[in-house]
């Protein structure tokens, strides 16, 4: 075979490939952070592809793979979920024997009472009837002894929002999918004009009361007294549930669960039923608050181990205290509410603290919620269940509370919660949900300007595909959760709605491609849950965005974020803050760079350097700082934002929030670790061990602890609220 045969065997055979991973939405190519295109290896491709349970190292496999795919879809009768929205008219393909017909309708749901409970009302409108000879150019298809047709059903514009069903009867009986009708937009905030508010990681957060991590009741106060300074909102990081063994992980970005809450945030003064114990309980549990303060007090970073064993060491006793008549009543209407998700979730947390406790493995007949071995667990672990079901209850309740205290503050949204990108990969929800989750790679980012070196974030990431076999169904449920106590959801790394970043085992984050899901779909969805539950949606399209992102978000009314600290795109070239997007969250910085005035002395240089994140010499990299700042300082001083030319760094952390009140945005952030004056970045995006991501508590300029009690004394704090406040316009 000579060299020119040879070349067109491999562009066959990668057009081949091409197909098939165009079929299923992993990519071949992508545009980095700086536009240069590119190419994937196709052994990343492969890979990725196998993760889809889509086999593809050779032709043979990549064909057998297409013509796997074409037979999916043409027998299923109708797809597993059609997504629309109601101000457009949408069709749903059916697959019927070729020459028979059918008829369809839709069946609506309809709220039956108070407690957003739903059921499915009659066949309410009919849709189509018609003989599927109507094929729309398409051809049948022979699929074993039957010739296979395909028809379109056309469903109307102007349904009314919900989970409905579509329903096509045909001569072998009937057939349904979920149809899903969402809003066009989602809600608008309830503000009177634009609205700010403080963004906190609430675990760092401290009061005299705090059993060394900031808790709800620390939320409480915080909403209370942001409410009566004016602000709307108060912006958390993601509260999801940890494991309930230690070690216990730092991330809450990394969480066992993004549908249940960790009980870490529990106040147990504020349990109603801690009221009624025993003097001798009261002092034991005295006892376990006071190791748990001595461990925050000896350490500068924040203790979660001991201070959770503390606790839950005092939940223990309040849960064995009992409950009410009343008490017992409203617990099991939770139960009943949550079903059988909450026992799933209880489940493994007993699970997982077993084997703690036993400093065994995890056993395999309960590799996962269809193991052989779970029914005999659930009996056996039956009462830890129930106990770790009980702190979901008390967590929730006390959630509601913040947020009722928040509005009842002033706040027009009250507390928004951050939802994280994904889950442990060998936590509560890959365990209860193994189906959805793709095995063999895990999810991150490519190189940007976060890490040179790329990140992986170790969670698995959901299937596209298993997402719309379940009819969207989980998804639905996380945003019911995440919502149930809050006024708004901030969506960590939006653009996962449209693609994520898949790496292959053992490859670095450098190594891996963009996998799509529907994002038209998601989107809806999310719209809909939102437009439910009365609840504002701030979308984080941060990093590596493609242009039609940014498109869709402002197409569905959905805030994305704008970063004052990226809207500088070269030297001397600043978007000036009138010309930011109005629906937009602004802030001056975030989580994943150092607060202000740390960026401004370049603490994000020096912790790359430190650590070997750097790709470029660090002197370039401190000489682009100091001239970034030097950029900020004459753009400041240009727009009257600073009274000198030459300020100090205090002086110039105030005159960004005053740039940060005269944008565009309607929704502004102050970081808190800003209005206190703390340099230390919180997180430094890809490392795990190597820096203290998540464990710094809220300090001031000198790095020593600022409790709740001096933040809500403190003039730097209302300083910072004025400098955000005097550039708002007077609204008419």
């Amino acid at each position: 075979m000579d060299s020119a045969q040879a070349g067109l065997l491999v562009t066959a055979s990668s057009l081949l490939l091409a197909e098939l991973a165009g079929r299923v939405g992993v990519a071949m190519n992508y545009r980095d952070q700086a536009g240069v295109e590119v190419q994937v290896p196709d052994a990343v491709v492969r890979e990725v592809l196998a993760a889809l349970d889509l086999p593809a190292s050779d032709d043979i496999e990549v064909q057998a793979a297409l013509t796997e795919l074409d037979r999916r879809r043409w027998a299923a009768v109708l797809p597993p979920v059609v997504v629309m929205r109601t101000d457009r008219v949408a069709q749903c393909p059916v697959h019927i024997p070729h020459g028979t017909s059918f008829r369809s309708w839709i069946e609506l749901e309809a709220h039956v009472d108070s407690e957003d409970e739903f059921v499915v009302a009659a066949a309410a409108a009919t849709v189509a009837t018609m003989p599927i000879q109507v094929e729309h150019n398409v051809e049948p298809r022979q699929w074993a002894d039957t010739l296979i047709g395909e028809a379109l059903i056309e469903i109307p514009a102007g349904l009314q929002l919900g989970w409905h069903r579509l329903v096509t009867e045909t001569a072998t009986g009937r057939h349904e999918c979920v149809l899903v009708v969402t809003p066009a937009r989602t809600p608008e905030p309830q503000l009177r004009g634009r609205g700010w508010g403080f963004a906190t990681q609430l675990y760092s957060v401290r009061s005299a009361g705090s059993w060394g991590l900031g808790d709800v009741a620390d939320l409480k106060s915080l909403a209370r007294w942001s409410g009566g300074l004016g602000a709307d909102h108060i912006i958390v990081n993601p509260l999801h549930a940890a494991a309930p063994t230690v070690p216990r992980s730092a991330s809450p970005y990394l969480p066992t669960s993004r549908r249940f809450v960790d009980p870490a945030y529990l106040r147990v003064e504020e349990i109603p039923e801690f009221v009624d114990l025993s003097d001798a309980d009261q002092k034991l549990i005295s006892e376990y608050l006071a190791v748990a303060r001595a461990a925050a007090a000896a350490s500068e970073l924040l203790e979660r181990d001991t201070t959770w064993l503390a606790k839950l060491a005092a939940l223990e006793i309040v849960y064995e205290h009992g409950r009410s008549t009343g008490g017992e009543l409203e617990f099991e209407k939770y139960l009943v509410a949550q079903g059988q998700a909450l026992t799933s979730f209880a489940l493994w947390c007993a699970i997982a603290e077993e084997c703690a406790s036993r400093k065994s493995a995890w056993p395999v007949d309960l590799v996962d919620i269809n193991g052989q071995g779970v029914p005999a667990a659930l009996e056996r672990l039956s009462s830890r269940v129930n106990f770790y079901s009980w702190l979901q209850w008390k967590v929730e309740q006390q959630l509601l509370d913040a947020q009722a205290i928040a509005l009842a503050a002033g706040q027009g949204i009250g507390v928004i919660h951050d939802l994280a990108v994904g889950v442990h990969p060998v936590g509560a929800d890959v365990w209860a949900m193994p189906e959805l989750f793709a095995r063999g790679v895990s999810v991150g980012a490519p190189p940007d300007g976060y890490n040179q070196n790329g990140q992986d974030w170790s969670q698995p990431p959901w299937r596209p595909d298993a997402l719309a076999s379940a009819a969207y169904a989980p998804f639905r449920e996380l945003l019911r959760a995440n919502l149930a106590h809050s006024g708004g959801l901030r969506i960590d790394h939006i653009i996962g709605l449209f693609r994520l970043w898949w790496i292959p085992a053992g490859q670095p984050a450098t190594r891996g491609t963009y996998v799509r899901y529907d994002a038209d779909a998601l989107l809806g969805i999310l719209a809909l849950e939102a437009t439910r539950a009365g609840a504002v949606v701030v979308g984080e399209n941060l990093g590596t965005v493609e242009p039609h992102v940014a498109e869709a978000l402002e197409g569905r009314g959905l805030p994305g974020t704008t970063v004052l600290f990226f809207e500088r795109w070269g030297v001397g070239r600043i978007n000036p803050p009138e010309n930011w997007p109005a629906d937009s969250l602004a802030a001056v910085t975030v989580h994943d760079l150092p607060p202000t005035l740390g960026y401004l002395r370049a603490e994000h240089v020096r912790i790359r350097e430190r650590l070997g994140l750097l790709r470029t010499d660090p002197t370039v990299e401190y000489a682009l700082a100091a001239a970034e700042r030097a950029d900020w300082v004459a753009f400041a001083f240009e727009q009257g934002a600073l009274a000198s030319p030459d300020p100090s760094d205090e002086e110039v952390v105030l005159a960004l929030h005053r740039i940060l009140g005269k944008s565009a945005a309607r929704l502004l952030a102050i970081s808190l670790a800003d209005a206190v004056g703390e340099q230390r970045a919180q997180n430094q995006p890809g490392t795990h061990l190597e820096y203290p991501n998540w464990r710094i508590p809220l300090g001031g300029p000198n790095r020593e602890p600022v409790s709740l009690e001096q933040l809500v004394a403190s003039t730097r704090v209302l300083d910072l609220v004025h400098a955000v406040s005097a550039g708002f316009k007077p609204q008419h």
